[in-house]
């Protein structure tokens, strides 16, 4: 062989040894440094990863830094998002790209693996912004307990039934709280100004769901009742509510028995002229509804509204008890919604002074101008 030949030979190994060096060396910065990065950027990786999944996890992470360390939108508002009982990481990362709160759901999904919160997202919901970066979103859904509840109050609830729901609302005061709160209220609002001195807040508390802070004291939950209610009640609403010759507490204690006669929605504004006609011609109301709230709680059907009434149930000595007592009664009965609001503000014209259950069991009422008429409307 000659000297020129062993010389390349010679060449050829030292250049392989070389880059042979090299590679060990890059592999070596790779096994040792990336790792450190990706912790120092997004934490300690999971335990439970091996040492190549965690060494690629790391570059994919560094990869995509971008779209993890910064938020989508700062400017966005608060949103709800549930996660469902048993719903798959893809189709949460999914729903977030989707939904405007992610940038790249494959990005987050690798974060979720690399620090082994993947197996620790809570159902449950959660109250997000957009200005939340990829990273937070992550840590925020291992929370079992959101910062934020739903709190539905149904039409027709009264103060005793609004505080039998709070003990599982995830709402921090009590229910005796609340009540208390309620039928003495020391909230400094506007709509007090309609209530009587000696008043609870009954009726002014605007059915709806809420979703509220957790940690939300029993007054600033009334308010953001009251703050509802007031918003609902509009200028021509409060015409409407005149040209009845009813200011606006009047109004509401109507709409409160309005609310609770009716079954169906689209009967309530000729329910409400059945009472505003009473009122003009000076008869008792004659609601059942006010005699089951002057009764109250009734053990045996374990309800705030007892039914049926016996004889001697309107016969309670009650200024509720409309049965006995002319005109309106001293108070709302519940808390009425919108569309009862609206038939006492913008009621039809009727001629009609009585109503009675219809006998077809539809929840639909049969309506009568004269005492005979609504006799010969009873069920058989």
């Amino acid at each position: 062989m000659s000297k020129r030949t062993t010389s390349c030979i010679m060449t050829t190994i030292l250049a392989a040894s070389a880059l042979l060096c090299l590679a060990a060396l890059a592999g070596y910065y790779a096994w040792r440094y990336v790792p450190l990065r990706a912790e120092a950027s997004f934490g300690p990786a999971s335990p439970g990863l091996g040492i190549t999944q965690r060494l690629y996890l790391s570059i994919r992470l560094l990869q995509q830094a971008d779209d993890l360390l910064r938020p989508n939108d700062t400017q966005a508002a608060e949103q709800p998002f549930q996660v469902e009982f048993g719903e798959s990481t893809f189709s949460i990362a999914s729903r977030l790209e989707q939904e405007g709160l992610v940038r790249d759901a494959s990005a987050w999904l690798d974060f979720l693996v690399y620090s082994g919160l993947d197996t620790g997202i809570q159902s449950g919901e959660f109250l997000l912004k957009p200005g939340m970066t990829p990273i937070e979103i992550a840590r925020a859904m291992q929370d079992a307990t959101p910062t934020h509840v739903r709190f539905n109050l149904l039409p027709g609830w009264r103060l005793e039934e609004i505080a039998a729901a709070l003990p599982t609302s995830g709402l921090a005061f009590s229910p005796d709280a609340f009540l208390l709160a309620a039928r003495d209220p020391a909230v400094n609002h506007p709509l007090l100004q309609q209530i009587p001195l000696d008043g609870s807040l009954e009726g002014f508390l605007y059915p709806g769901e809420y979703l509220l802070s957790r940690d939300l004291t029993v007054d600033e939950f009334l308010t953001t009742l009251l703050d509802d209610f007031q918003a609902q009640i509009t200028p021509d609403m409060l015409q409407g509510f005149e040209r009845q010759g009813l200011n606006l507490f009047q109004a509401v204690i109507l709409a409160s028995i309005v609310q609770r006669e009716a079954v169906v929605e689209d009967e309530m504004p000729l329910i409400a002229t059945v009472f505003l006609n009473r009122v003009a011609a000076g008869m008792k109301l004659d609601a059942d509804t006010t005699v089951q709230y002057a009764l109250g709680w009734d053990a045996d059907s374990e309800s705030w509204w007892k039914s049926p009434l016996s004889l001697d149930d309107l016969q309670v000595d009650s200024p509720y008890n409309t049965y006995l007592s002319a005109g309106v009664p001293p108070g709302p009965i519940a808390n009425p919604g919108s569309a009862a609001l609206q038939a006492l503000a913008f009621s039809a014209e009727s001629p009609y002074y009585y109503f009675r259950a219809a006998c077809d069991g539809s929840g639909r009422h049969t309506f009568a101008q004269t005492f005979e008429e609504q006799v010969a409307n009873a069920c058989p």
